[in-house]
């Protein structure tokens, strides 16, 4: 019996001290939409990416033009020119598939610019949600962006628009409101 009495009374104090905790939400996304900067920087990664794509394909068409040429003289060729003409085209075709790790892969070039232009957007957005979660006693701030961990948020705890305004974007800065 007591052992009840005392799970219940460590349940009562454990949910008045949850109740007293104050929640809110950003919407990361619409934040970083909202901001010009990361606007141009997302412009700017799709260029790369798009140049780096252009250029992969530049290598696998040559190395596709390589292949149709040694098909149609393969007969002709004496057989260390033809061993000779099919290393050239492995060999070509290991850099190409290279020069696509490099830029796309893990860790490669596209992964490391958009670090570089992205990631001092965010750690301000950040920096500004980690302030005003402080400033007001949140104890928790949750992103309703992109996920469904948070199945339903009211709107008066949602403070993506407080963060634009720290931000220097106030509410009527902000192009789309996709919260």
């Amino acid at each position: 019996m007591k052992k009840v009495v005392l799970l219940a009374s460590l349940f009562m104090m454990w949910v008045g001290i949850a109740s007293a905790q104050k929640y809110a939400c950003v919407n990361t996304e619409y934040i970083l939409s909202s901001i010009p900067e990361y606007e141009q920087a997302q412009k700017s990664l799709d260029k790369y990416s798009i140049d780096w794509q252009k250029e992969i394909e530049t290598k696998f068409q040559e190395i596709d033009r390589l292949y149709k040429s040694y098909q149609t003289e393969a007969n002709l060729l004496p057989d260390d020119l033809r061993t000779k003409r099919q290393n050239e085209i492995i060999a070509k075709e290991k850099e190409a598939k290279e020069l696509q790790r490099k830029r796309f892969g893990s860790g490669g070039d596209l992964e490391k610019k958009r670090e570089e232009l992205m990631k001092p957007i965010q750690d301000k957005v950040y920096s500004a949600i980690e302030k005003t979660a402080e400033t007001k006693n949140y104890a928790f701030v949750f992103d309703k962006a992109g996920s469904a961990t948070l199945l339903y948020v009211s709107p008066k705890n949602d403070i993506s628009d407080e963060i634009l305004e720290q931000l220097g974007y106030g509410k009527g800065k902000s192009k789309t409101s996709t919260k």
